[in-house]
């Protein structure tokens, strides 16, 4: 699932594409949402909340995306090749033209039209980690209040806003912390630590448009652990091993090294993983 840091870039490039200038076609496609009502409007603005995307058209109207597990936004010209060929095709969900320019919505797993005074659909988030006016510290006081494992609380989007399962595994791993410690017997200045360090990265990462927790961009050195289990931690030469977080049928993937962090999480059976990708597949 694309994560905040990810959101904020795309936010940035719709923004930068339509904003200012009326819109020519709102073509929303899903289920009986009508977008004619916003043609000939302005973009006003295009931003992120977490996860979430936030397009404020004049009018009072908010278009409210969200990208799930397989959503993007491209932002293409209507008359190119690769502009026209959206124009039927089967995971489009949102088609916005303005300025020369189409933005197309695909494999999106939610959106919504919504007056924006009637509120945003993202009011039950917690404060957004690229946020630069969150005061992290009381962030890290909310976390550690919380008696769930530190992976769950950092994942849960009501405590936290943008963070997903590549920023928990690798930010956990950064800290030496065990994703399965209860948050309340974290040290509130190690995740206060935490939190300031994720948000530099993902702040990075949003505007370069490349993930690394390693500060590297050579292929397979971008991060320490997540994505690779059954293969040698690049800190200890320890096996990184992935396991499960959260409860039952909301369990989420967390990569982490034994030996740097803690030991097996307790959902871990010890037994032997393959890589990702390898031949007999992930076990």
């Amino acid at each position: 699932m694309p994560e905040g840091d990810t959101v904020a870039r795309t936010a940035d490039r719709l923004h930068r594409a339509l904003s200012g200038v009326p819109l020519d076609r709102v073509d929303l496609r899903w289920g009986t949402l009508d977008g004619s009502p916003l043609v000939g409007a302005r973009t006003l603005e295009v931003v992120s909340r977490g996860k979430h995307l936030l397009h404020r058209v004049e009018g009072g109207w908010t278009i409210h995306s969200h990208l799930k597990m397989e959503g993007q936004w491209r932002v293409e010209r209507p008359s190119s090749p690769s502009g026209r060929r959206y124009e039927r095709h089967p995971h489009v969900r949102a088609l916005l033209d303005a300025r020369g320019w189409r933005c197309v919505g695909l494999r999106l797993g939610q959106l919504d039209l919504v007056r924006t005074d009637e509120g945003e659909l993202v009011e039950h988030l917690g404060p957004d980690i690229l946020d630069p006016t969150v005061d992290l510290g009381a962030v890290a006081a909310a976390v550690t209040t919380d008696p769930r494992g530190l992976a769950e609380t950092l994942l849960d989007q009501r405590v936290v806003a943008g963070i997903g399962t590549f920023w928990a595994s690798e930010l956990l791993f950064i800290k030496a912390l065990p994703p399965w410690l209860p948050s309340a017997e974290v040290p509130v200045d190690s995740v206060r630590t935490l939190l300031e360090r994720g948000a530099r990265l993902m702040a990075r990462a949003a505007q370069t448009g490349w993930q690394s927790s390693t500060g590297e961009t050579r292929r397979d050195r971008t991060q320490y652990v997540h994505a690779r289990s059954g293969r040698p931690c690049l800190r200890c030469g320890d096996t990184v091993r992935v396991a499960l977080s959260g409860p039952p049928g909301r369990e989420r993937t967390i990569f982490y090294c034994p030996r740097c962090q803690g030991g097996l999480a307790p959902t871990d059976d010890g037994r032997p993983q393959r890589p990702l990708g390898a031949s007999g597949g992930h076990r």
